[in-house]
């Protein structure tokens, strides 16, 4: 089956790629006395893109790279931000620093430490290899502080949930993937209703919707599902549950992360962090932990609740499925960490 839209649309790079070419540059400047015009990186599932350098200096024992972020089609507030990369050599090991326009983390519940410069894992990790190979390349010591800067950042994370994460002063580097898929909710819910399309008239007895990649690979190998059973719901939990609804299969999963489950689980259909949150308050009553209303993220309030709180969503985030389709229909719910692990199934 076809899992693209019906209108193309340019697809651009995370914040976390653009960091990351930024830092090969840089390093080439630092070990090698020059800045490349441009630099091939590899992402975390195998593309290989070139990304263009926009400005360049080189110091005594430092060197800076930048590049202009092209988020593609998608409406990303950081499209066409400058992201800069500074490196020096560090006491030892790779150290991440966040310099003008990143944010800082603030509060708990989020995958960075309290504290730190809010540079997510797996950017974190791309660069971290970068580091590594061009060191082992250049016969150098893989020893290098990174120090990431984005000017107008400040700015621009007033556009974005960042201040009521507490994630204050700038912007997050991001990404998992590396790259931005272009946001277009018709033609997005269209391909999800193509795909439901397809697996009925393929007869298929089974079919799963899930949040993200993570989720999808966690279900797809508990049903032994084909590629063609795994719909791309992405966020729009709701579109596929209304053409479910009127185009019924045999059985359907959903599967996703704690964050989007209880956003499911508390009756939201649209998924995406700009479009809908989760209610801490209500949670906290739901599961008689008033706590819970002072916390930052659902992800906060499951490491402090555990596995009490994941089985609340599963059954809940059910409830709400099943308030969308017919009964024939049968339904099911799997809850999972960053990590993959499933936490609970309903």
């Amino acid at each position: 089956m076809s899992r693209k839209p019906d209108i193309e649309l340019r697809r651009g790079w995370t914040t976390g790629a653009c960091a990351t070419a930024a830092v090969q540059a840089a390093l080439g400047g630092l070990w090698e006395g020059r800045v490349p015009a441009s630099v091939q990186i590899t992402l975390p599932r195998g593309e290989t893109p070139v990304f263009a350098i926009e400005r360049s200096e080189i110091g005594e024992g430092w060197a800076c790279a930048a590049i202009i972020k092209d988020a593609g089609d998608d409406p990303d507030v950081t499209h066409q931000a400058l992201i800069e990369a500074r490196v020096e050599v560090s006491q030892g090991g790779v150290v991440f620093k966040g310099g003008t326009g990143i944010g800082q983390v603030t509060r708990p519940g989020l995958p960075i430490a309290v504290g730190e410069p809010a540079i997510n894992p797996v950017p974190r990790e791309m660069m971290q290899a970068v580091v590594t190979d061009t060191a082992a390349r250049l016969g150098e010591r893989a020893d290098v502080t990174i120090t990431l800067s984005v000017p107008n950042g400040a700015e621009l994370a007033l556009k974005t949930w960042n201040p009521r994460l507490g994630i204050l002063g700038g912007l997050s580097i991001l990404g998992t993937t590396g790259i931005v898929r272009p946001f277009s909710c018709a033609a997005w819910i269209a391909s999800i209703h193509r795909g439901v399309d397809v697996a009925r008239a393929e007869g298929l007895a089974h079919v799963a919707g899930c949040t993200g990649a993570t989720s999808e690979r966690v279900v797809q190998g508990l049903f032994d599902l084909p590629d063609h059973a795994m719909l791309d719901m992405g966020d729009f939990a709701g579109g596929l549950l209304k053409y479910v609804a009127r185009h019924p299969v045999p059985r359907i999963t959903i599967g996703g992360g704690i964050g989007k489950m209880t956003k499911l689980a508390q009756g939201a259909r649209d998924l995406h962090s700009g479009r809908s949150q989760v209610d801490l308050a209500a949670l906290g009553q739901a599961l008689g932990r008033s706590e819970i209303a002072d916390m930052n993220t659902a992800l906060q309030a499951y490491e402090t609740i555990g596995k009490p709180m994941a089985d609340w969503v599963a059954l809940n985030a059910l409830g709400t499925i099943r308030g969308m389709i017919p009964e024939s229909v049968i339904a099911d719910v799997v809850v999972i960490d960053r990590k993959g692990e499933v936490l609970a199934r309903a």
